[in-house]
Parts: C-alpha cells; structure tokens; sequence
C-alpha cells in the first residue's frame, strides 16, 4: 500500500484511496503511532460514492471514528486533486454531511457544515463555556490569557460532555486557540472545527468581524469566514512524503 502524509496548520493525517468501504480502524491505530507507525492524528481514507466525487473514513489516532475534521478536510481535498480523484471545485462525503472545498495550489479552503448549538453560554470551574457542533461538539472558553490553557481541565471537561476542548484569546481582531482533542486525547497543534467553533463563538460576541484570522498553537495562519450562516476554512496545506509499506 501506498500512503501520504499531509499536514494542515500543524494537524498531521495519513491519507490513501481505496475501492473497498470497510472498518479501518485498526489500521487507523497502527499507521499513526508515533513510534511503530508513520505518526498522525488521523487516518483519512478515500472510498468512491456515486453521489460525490468521493466519500471518506475518517480515524482518530486511537482507531475511533470521527464524523469531521476540518484541517483534515483541506488535507483530504488538496490529496483527492493532485491525485486525479476530483477537480479543484469538489463536494465529498463526510459523517457530518457534504464537504464543500477548493483547491488553488497548496491553499485548499472549506465551506464547513452548518453549525448547531448545542449548549448555550454556562459557567463551571471558573470558566465561561459555551458548547457547539461545528462538524463534532466543542466547548469554547474565551480567555485573556492563553496560559489559562488547563490540560486536566481540559480532559475533565472532555470526558463529562464528550466534546473537544478549546481555550481562545481575541487580540488586535485576530484569534488564537489552543485544543484538546478528543480521540487524540491530548494538545494538537491545531484543530479546524475548533478554530471554527472559536470563531463562531468570538463572531457572535461580537469581538471579530466576518473574516477574520485564526491562529492555532502551530502558529499558522488561517482565514474563517462567515457568510450568512455558513463559515469557510481557509489556510495552507503540505504534502510532508508518501511511503509504501508492505
């Protein structure tokens, strides 16, 4: 088998295509361990669909599903491009709905799944939480200081309302978030859905405009936009090697 590693603002995936719709959870487990693996967040794999130029699988480094990712998302379609699989305007399959993205060089930019409140503004552990589903379910905390970043908290919080976990700080208009992931169990150095889910939040407190940037702990700059309801992910991807393993 032939594989690709991508990585989106810091979020690493391992991507290949295949005919054969099945569970690959166990490889998703095996290819992304860090030490006996080729080391990844997630396993993102490409299977055909009738209705879209294709649909995906995607894995979490611990073999779980996940029904969205959005880094992984702009990996997946600057992958199925340079691969022949689709044009640079494509619509695929995710387990959230229909991913909408566009290829232009190594900028891939995502039109996200409709966001859905799931828990409005609370308050617990001295933070002010607010939990919605930009693909899967985040909490989001807007701090003053991104030291606030709590990890136990974090998981505590990830475990009680099985969602992933965001710390964002708003300065000079732009964004920056540190996340606990889910599936990951740990800080990535990024996370698409909870840069969105920051930003959703900041957008409707009105601390940021309608574009606006968003740095996650990699540090790379992304673009979030909101257009009515729907927002958009627009950042750099980069194709690190591909490898086959026997």
């Amino acid at each position: 088998m032939t594989y690709e590693k991508y990585s989106a603002s810091g979020n690493d995936f391992v991507i290949f295509h295949s005919f054969i719709k099945k569970d690959y959870s166990q490889e998703a487990i095996k290819l992304c361990d860090r030490n006996e693996g080729i080391g990844a967040d997630g396993l993102i794999v490409l299977v055909p669909n009738c209705d879209y130029d294709f649909e995906w699988l995607f894995y979490n480094s611990d073999g779980s599903n996940a029904a969205m990712c959005g880094n992984g998302t702009r990996a997946c379609a600057h992958y199925a491009y340079t691969n022949g699989l689709a044009s640079s305007n494509m619509k695929f399959l995710t387990g959230a709905g229909t991913i909408e993205s566009i290829v232009d060089g190594n900028i891939v930019e995502t039109q996200l799944t409709k966001p859905v409140l799931i828990k409005d503004e609370f308050e617990e552990d001295g933070f002010v939480w607010y939990l919605v589903d930009t693909g899967v379910p985040h909490l989001v905390t807007i701090v003053n200081d991104l030291e606030k970043y709590d990890y136990d908290l974090a998981s505590k919080m990830r475990y009680k309302y099985n969602a992933n976990v965001n710390f964002a700080k708003i300065e000079n208009s732009k964004i920056y978030v540190r996340t606990y992931e889910r599936g990951v169990e740990g800080e990535t150095l990024a996370c698409g859905t909870g840069m969105a889910a920051c930003f959703l939040r900041a957008n409707n407190l009105g601390l940021v405009e309608n574009i606006t940037n968003v740095y996650p702990k990699s540090n790379e700059e992304l673009t979030l936009t909101k257009k009515d309801e729907t927002l958009y992910f627009k950042g750099a991807v980069k194709k690190v090697f591909t490898t086959s393993i026997n």
